[in-house]
């Protein structure tokens, strides 16, 4: 039938087992536009549209039950979600593009005897005396080993690699501000908290993620609340942006932590 593709050309083109398909049919999660009387399996352009975002929350590690409830939302928005992955998706490229420069600059140390970034380095951009300050504050917070050993990770970037991920930090900043309007549980903020979430790992010198209980970016996110220095716009306090943040957190620790 014109305009329709059986199970088997529909596995073909997304790269899935017919096998899987008859999962999501069982599900609910994917249903067929038409069943014909022999038994067969049509689906249409939506359907496969709706197998594409199947697919990308997938490679988000969202569960099947997650995905069916976040596209049966009413509010669901397509056009905002593929923003939303797209961020998500360049976020991760970044990520293993990164961690190959890690793994050549540590046999280039190895070989050569290069040098790691320096403390000074690791908090350039903050005044002297403020970067101190957080530095104590989070040693008093999370133990001194915990910071330590987070540096330690984090001195292995080279210099591009670190102003790289500043600069991965500032860009999401500024779309999760953009996305302020929203409501903090909808599925195009929590997939840039799931990117948030995945930068602070870094920062917290893990590679990938999970890489903390909930009760930790909890307590990020209750720190944000609580102290105005996190969450400045342009120098000023922005008590509106820090309880949209920490909310989006709280819930993204309490439905995927």
């Amino acid at each position: 039938m014109k305009g329709h593709y059986s199970v088997k050309q529909l596995a073909r083109l997304a790269g899935v087992s017919v096998r899987t398909l008859h999962h999501y049919d069982q599900l609910g999660l994917l249903t067929p536009r038409i069943r014909t009387g022999a038994g067969y399996r049509l689906y249409g352009e939506a359907e496969l549209l709706r197998l594409q975002q199947i697919l990308f929350y997938k490679e988000l590690d969202f569960s099947l039950q997650e995905i069916g409830d976040i596209l049966d939302d009413a509010d669901f928005d397509v056009l905002q979600a593929l923003e939303s992955h797209k961020a998500a998706l360049q976020h991760r490229r970044h990520r293993l593009d990164a961690l190959l420069a890690t793994i050549d600059k540590t046999i280039a140390s190895l070989k050569e005897g290069n040098t790691m970034l320096t403390i000074e380095e690791l908090y350039e951009g903050f005044p002297k005396d403020k970067a101190e300050t957080y530095r104590q504050e989070a040693m008093e917070k999370y133990g001194a080993d915990t910071v330590q050993a987070s540096e330690q990770q984090l001195r292995r970037l080279s210099r591009q690699e670190l102003d790289q991920l500043k600069a991965q930090g500032e860009d999401l900043n500024r779309q999760l501000r953009a996305a302020m309007q929203q409501d903090p549980a909808s599925p195009a903020v929590q997939a840039l908290i799931a990117v948030h979430y995945a930068q602070i790992c870094t920062w917290w010198g893990h590679s990938n993620t999970p890489c903390a209980p909930a009760a930790a970016y909890r307590g990020l996110a209750q720190l944000y609340l609580s102290d105005e220095r996190y969450t400045m716009q342009q120098g000023q306090p922005d008590p509106a942006y820090a309880a949209f943040l920490s909310k989006a957190m709280i819930h993204y620790a309490d439905t995927q932590l």
